[in-house]
């Protein structure tokens, strides 16, 4: 679970049924964010009713703080269930990146083995 989370909600009162589902959905995201960057990492979930004329949807926007990078998704559906849905699956594809960027150990094993290539003898066989 995540250490920093918190929950917001605009022009609508979050109940206890739509608090445990966000902490469900996004409280365990953790899990995908490297070991490394999980005491820093913080996020905040606003929950929206945005009213049009004769529309009505619901806004999900998750801000998500990390040590190198911050990740911002916001999704609009007609059900706030489904937009929270919706926004965890793109926050997984958007951590996998981060963490394939920033703490990939192949990555970096094969940056240093380029670097650290043994230097040609002296007195080559021929």
């Amino acid at each position: 679970m995540l250490q920093n989370f918190t929950i917001q909600g605009l022009h609508m009162e979050v109940d206890d049924n739509l608090r445990k589902y966000v902490n469900r959905k996004i409280g365990g995201i953790d899990k995908y964010i490297p070991r490394s960057a999980r005491q820093s990492a913080s996020a905040e979930v606003i929950l929206k009713e945005v009213k049009e004329k004769s529309n009505k949807h619901c806004v999900c926007e998750i801000n998500l703080a990390l040590p190198n990078e911050t990740i911002n998704i916001t999704e609009s559906t007609v059900n706030m269930y489904a937009a929270i849905d919706i926004a965890e699956t793109k926050l997984k594809q958007l951590v996998h990146k981060y963490k394939d960027l920033h703490h990939s150990p192949a990555m970096h094993r094969r940056i240093i083995a380029r670097f650290s290539r043994k230097e040609m003898p002296e007195n080559p066989i021929v």
